[in-house]
């Protein structure tokens, strides 16, 4: 890998440590800045140790990438370090997504009943023992505001029940974590955490996630705003930067509208779904249905409250796609092509991920797909690589000496992860988004929150 260079003066690669990396999109990212070198990454499913292994060998990663398969809790953090050549302290970078199903809010949350188990505690082991210099935690955005202990609706103190313990209380989990984030042993870590969205930074796909960012040395850090936003809402524009130079969303058009091959790995709808859905024009779902089909479809979905949003969805090739689930053959969040009555492929997964067009994945379509699904943009990790590499060349500068005033809070900061592309039903009327259209009736106004700072 070449270093990029800065004034003249070529910039050292960092090195970096991955662990639950899955199918690499947040180590592509970081890789894509020129800026860092991942030695060694630790993955659980052995589909997913296949798809790395044959992306090194095929010279896609780095060709000394140290892969352990097998489960973070069994491997030790300092012999890992070794193999890579390393002391603690001496790491620049460990990187890591812990699994998250938990904490997501598009389902039901469970209890954390022993949360220094949990496998995002078992990142914080290693980070005690290897001492990196940064880390970089992320994670679905509904983590910082996981409970440890949930109560269930009804029993609230809304709902006449008595006041929420501090463990029941929303973003006890980030609290705890941070708590014994201050705890580790040797230098004090300073966290910032962000709340971004994928699509803000020119990917083409609605994501929102959280980064967690920590350092060593008392170094404040920050996302940038976004880049990119509604081309229609200059108001948006203008509350971020003070002019209107935002570019576009990134569209699912530009993703996969000129694909001339999607691949021959397709995760399809039933017959029967695709006889719901042929029914369904391209930017429209399930209200478009006649009532009865809507009843006989959904069965008791269709008297639940909510959106319900995913039911039969038909893509749009001018918006960007909403977020990529593992499995795009769901009737309740279906992601169908907009020209054609099927699935999402493989291959257009990849694409609206950002992996490189060469990139093998292998397993069965399910985990595949699931491998896709599950990752991280690489936009996102070329953003965070970026964000860590200028600080990590500031301290460089400083030869790494702390900064003097240590902030004496975490952040967290909301960077306009919520965004909302288009309407679909309001007061009895459904709206159908028409690709090359004007659909002003289909928008919602500009955000008026678009950057909030609170501390943990």
């Amino acid at each position: 890998m070449v270093s990029k260079t800065n004034q003249g003066r070529k910039l050292r690669p960092y090195k970096a440590i991955s662990l639950f990396s899955g199918a690499m999109g947040l180590d592509l990212g970081l890789e894509k800045t020129g800026r860092f070198e991942i030695l060694a990454c630790v993955e659980i499913e052995k589909s997913v140790c296949d798809t790395i292994r044959a992306n090194r060998n095929a010279g896609r990663l780095h060709n000394d990438l140290r892969v352990y398969e097998g489960d973070v809790t069994d491997f030790d953090p300092l012999s890992i370090l070794a193999d890579c050549g390393l002391k603690p302290g001496e790491l620049d970078l460990l990187i890591g997504g812990p699994p998250c199903q938990s904490f997501s809010t598009a389902g039901r949350r469970r209890t954390v009943q022993d949360p220094r188990g949990t496998l995002l505690w078992q990142f914080l082991r290693y980070v005690e023992l290897i001492k990196p210099r940064f880390f970089l935690m992320e994670n679905v955005r509904g983590l910082l505001s996981a409970a440890l202990r949930h109560r269930p609706l009804a029993e609230r103190p809304e709902r006449g029940g008595v006041p929420l313990d501090a463990d029941e209380m929303p973003g006890s989990v980030v609290r705890l974590f941070a708590e014994d984030l201050q705890r580790v042993a040797g230098s004090p870590y300073h966290m910032d955490c962000f709340e971004v969205n994928a699509v803000n930074y020119g990917a083409p796909q609605l994501r929102e996630r959280a980064f967690f960012i920590g350092n060593r040395y008392g170094a404040l850090v920050d996302f940038p705003n976004p880049t990119h936003g509604n081309p229609t809402s200059s108001d948006e524009a203008t509350l971020f930067s003070g002019s209107t130079s935002l570019l576009p969303w990134r569209t699912l058009g530009d993703a996969i509208k000129n694909m001339e091959d999607c691949g021959d790995v397709l995760m399809d709808f039933s017959p029967r779904k695709k006889s719901f859905l042929s029914l369904v024009p391209p930017g429209s779902n399930w209200r478009s249905l006649p009532k009865k089909l809507q009843q006989e479809s959904m069965g008791s979905a269709w008297f639940a409250k909510g959106g319900r949003s995913g039911w039969w969805r038909r893509l749009s090739y001018d918006l960007p796609c909403p977020t990529l689930v593992t499995m795009p053959n769901h009737a309740s969040t279906s992601l169908c092509h907009p020209a054609e009555v099927r699935a999402l492929s493989l291959k257009e997964y990849a694409a609206i991920q950002e992996f490189p067009p060469e990139w093998e994945f292998f397993g069965t379509p399910a985990q595949q797909y699931a491998q896709v699904g599950n990752a991280v943009p690489v936009r996102l990790g070329e953003v965070a690589g970026t964000v860590i590499s200028d600080s990590l060349d500031r301290l460089s500068e400083r030869e790494w000496q702390p900064y003097p005033d240590f902030p004496s809070r975490y952040r967290v900061v909301y960077v306009q992860s919520h965004v909302r592309t288009r309407q679909w039903f309001k007061q009895g009327k459904t709206f159908v988004w028409d690709d090359g259209g004007e659909n002003e009736h289909a928008m919602y106004e500009p955000p008026h929150t678009l950057r909030r700072v609170s501390a943990i």
